[in-house]
């Protein structure tokens, strides 16, 4: 078995946050789009995205609109990434890890050989 090391630092925990989720989306195969990715590390930061004042300053940052964030919200909810609590709109607490701690990954990735 091969173990690779890989550390990076950033210091906007957005892009933090974004990295993880790029990774989960791909060890998943969850083929998620860079703005999904966006919405999922932005909502993790900020708590839920269920404020207007919330979307809006997701909106501003990167560049889009209120009805591309509910579609995103209506497809994340469907793969269980996304939870409605409490009338919020929140990230499943199974993937929502705190940015401001770090964090250490360890994938594992196997080969099944036939018998």
């Amino acid at each position: 078995m091969i173990v690779q090391k890989i550390k990076t630092t950033d210091e906007d925990i957005l892009l933090l946050a974004q990295k993880y989720y790029g990774i989960i989306s791909v060890v998943n195969n969850l083929k998620l789009t860079e703005r999904e990715i966006q919405l999922v590390a932005f909502t993790a930061v900020k708590g839920n995205i269920t404020y207007g004042n919330v979307r809006d300053e997701f909106c501003k940052r990167y560049e889009t609109s209120t009805s591309t964030i509910n579609n995103i919200i209506s497809k994340l909810k469907k793969i269980g990434l996304f939870i409605k609590e409490q009338g919020k709109v929140k990230i499943n607490p199974v993937v929502s890890p705190d940015f401001k701690k770090g964090l250490m990954l360890e994938i594992k990735l196997e080969h099944e050989q036939a018998q």
